[in-house]
């Protein structure tokens, strides 16, 4: 009886803890993985993040395959909304373009007053590229509903979207003995992108692979994505779209012959980087002073 009694405890224990959601939470979300607090995740009573982990329970929720909560949301924008969920602040990178989509995220997990919010700040984000100043906008949190001056949010980004892109490839192709004859060119291999990391994902976006260094703050710089295609062409375009020009260019080359015999066909090996800017304030004040 002893042993029945101990058992039934024990099996209480287990139903009870299946019911309740660990200290430590585990997310993926769109293929991120987000290590964060559950008191964190609840902050914002009413949000869907709060009714998820404290109306329902762990095994309601749907999983990856190590076990991590998953959400099929933007993974890379989610570092956002935890960051206003952590401490009711909101520090937007410089150059930021995707103020529209972390709205619509914004919306999906149920935080109105960010939402709201951004959509000032869109708004105003377009007479400040227009003046060239910097913008700034405060975000009340809705955390509690105290109007302390511990309690506002403050959203930046400074200045128009200006700055550099470095686009490099490699190269190579055989020629015949026949200097006449059609040069046989390999497929390029990769084609890298150097450049601030908000910037390199607002012109690439989905076509940017990541996989060499990931998760890097959107603030810093990387000289190791490179594109998903391997035609310049498609890189051109879309550099041309987001208001990009070439700048400078430079190339390398190399030649080496197959094997030993002089008579076989020649190697070439090359290696090209283009410079791309995009600099409004000095076009701006070019039209100035022209008009």
């Amino acid at each position: 009886i002893v042993i029945s009694q101990r058992t039934l405890l024990e099996e209480e224990d287990m139903a009870q803890a299946d019911k309740t959601f660990p200290e430590i939470v585990e997310l993926n979300v769109g293929g991120q993985v987000y290590v964060t607090r559950l008191e964190t995740l609840t902050a914002v009573p009413n949000s869907l993040l709060w009714t998820r982990f404290t109306q329902g329970s762990p095994q309601e929720l749907p999983k990856d395959s190590k076990g991590r909560f998953f959400f099929d949301r933007d993974g890379f924008l989610f570092r956002y909304i935890l960051d206003y969920l952590r401490d009711s602040e909101l520090f937007l990178p410089e150059f930021f373009k995707e103020r529209r989509r972390l709205q619509k995220e914004a919306d999906f997990f149920q935080l109105p007053e960010l939402s709201r919010r951004l959509a000032a700040v869109s708004k105003d984000s377009l007479c400040a590229e227009d003046s060239g100043e910097p913008e700034e906008a405060e975000l009340t949190s809705p955390v509690t509903s105290s109007s302390s001056s511990s309690d506002r949010t403050t959203v930046r980004s400074p200045g128009p979207s200006s700055g550099y892109i470095t686009i490099g490839y490699r190269g190579s192709y055989t020629i015949g003995r026949d200097i006449q004859a059609d040069a046989k060119f390999r497929r390029v291999a990769r084609i890298t992108v150097c450049s601030k990391i908000s910037l390199a994902k607002e012109v690439f976006g989905e076509t940017l692979n990541e996989s060499r260094d990931p998760d890097r703050p959107p603030d810093k710089y990387t000289a190791r994505y490179y594109l998903k295609y391997n035609f310049l062409e498609q890189a051109f375009d879309r550099l041309a779209e987001a208001g990009f020009h070439m700048v400078a260019c430079n190339s390398t080359g190399t030649c080496s012959y197959g094997s030993n015999d002089p008579g076989e066909d020649k190697l070439w090996t090359s290696y090209t980087e283009y410079v791309f800017s995009r600099t409004h304030k000095v076009f701006c004040l070019f039209v100035c002073l022209f008009f």
